[in-house]
């Protein structure tokens, strides 16, 4: 019954913008599926779903693999939609955010364990990362600012 339900899950995903996992619940029970929301929460981080923008202002869920970014789909989105400004100074590298939304981006930043990463502090507005040596922060800089061009 799991496969099949998340069979039918990916297939609803991937043909419908889901935003919520309300309405994800609601459209695996007119498939006739019986689910709670704790029952599709769990399915969601098994398949290692993330929202995307769904092109219209809103987020939908999607695979990992979304428009070929493996795995940092969470993290690209984020950090297009929320930074403002990337800056470095020595081996620390300055992100500046929309206000209120460092925290939110600086915990899917983490969640890509870079090596040459010491750690992160976000704030309101502003997130600084530690990084190893003024080398890695100048090419994490390059890096960002690339993504922030992209966006």
């Amino acid at each position: 019954m799991k496969n099949s339900r998340q069979k039918k899950l990916l297939e609803i995903i991937r043909s419908q913008n889901v935003e919520t996992q309300e309405e994800l619940m609601l459209r695996l029970c007119d498939a006739g599926y019986s689910v709670t929301q704790a029952t599709v929460s769990r399915d969601i981080n098994s398949l290692r779903l993330v929202k995307v923008p769904d092109g219209s202002g809103g987020y939908k869920y999607a695979e990992s693999g979304y428009n070929g970014v493996s795995g940092t789909s969470k993290f690209m989105s984020m950090f297009s939609d929320n930074v403002t400004t990337v800056s470095r100074g020595q081996n620390i590298v300055c992100v500046r955010c929309l206000t209120g939304m460092a925290q939110a981006v600086c915990a899917s930043f983490d969640s890509l364990n870079r090596e040459n990463i010491v750690g992160t502090l976000a704030g309101e507005d502003t997130i600084f990362v530690l990084c190893r040596t003024e080398k890695d922060a100048e090419t994490l800089a390059e890096d960002l600012q690339r993504l922030l061009i992209r966006g």
